[in-house]
């Protein structure tokens, strides 16, 4: 994945401007928003809640990911990591979480508790020391953290290409002929620096209209 350490934040102003910018250079994702209009910002509050969201919506819907998220949250009241620690693995079980990421959940916060990981000071970071510092826990790869970066931390050049929506959408968009593997995502995606994580929301919205 190219280096990506752009200070831009993606918010409700400046994600116009990423637009503008993606519809200019390129005729495909002019031609979505054109017909769809801007994409959702779909921000999420950064913390250890949209963590754990996130670890859950690994390989599952995003539908039964919410269900299993929002339980744990009715059960737990305020989300921290300590009130997490105190569900048992049958309590998990009961919102919906499997035993492998019950597992990776109690690994963050635990981490968090003991200070290995300290999410307040991403603020302060570049991308990749983000990316490095939680790919360092149990259960978040590649994709969960760029999604993190993506949407709670709001980086605009974040460029999921593990994300199997973006990969089918890309191969409808660009017309390929087969699904792109990453380098090929990679190399289509250089010209739209520094907003691929706004090109990334156009080919979402376009993925979800489709559906």
């Amino acid at each position: 994945m190219p280096s990506s350490s752009s200070s831009i934040i993606v918010s409700v102003v400046t994600i116009a401007t990423g637009i503008e910018y993606l519809a200019n250079i390129d005729a495909d994702l002019n031609r979505i928003v054109a017909k769809l209009g801007p994409p959702p910002l779909w921000a999420r509050e950064p913390g250890f809640g949209t963590l754990v969201h996130i670890i859950l919506e690994q390989q599952v819907s995003l539908a039964s990911a919410r269900a299993a998220y929002e339980k744990l949250n009715t059960a737990a009241g305020t989300l921290k990591p300590s009130r997490f620690l105190d569900f048992s693995d049958f309590d998990l079980l009961g919102f919906g979480f499997s035993r492998q990421k019950s597992s990776y959940c109690r690994g963050l916060a635990r981490a968090i508790e003991e200070g290995r990981l300290n999410l307040d000071s991403f603020k302060d970071l570049i991308d990749e020391e983000i990316r490095t510092r939680l790919i360092e826990i149990k259960g978040i790869g590649p994709w969960t953290a760029d999604i993190y970066l993506l949407m709670a931390l709001g980086r605009s050049d974040i460029w999921p290409v593990g994300d199997l929506a973006l990969v089918s959408t890309m191969q409808q968009v660009k017309g390929l002929a087969s699904l792109p593997d990453q380098d090929l995502m990679d190399k289509i995606a250089i010209p739209w620096r520094p907003w691929r994580s706004v090109a990334a929301r156009i080919l979402w919205h376009y993925y979800l209209s489709n559906r």
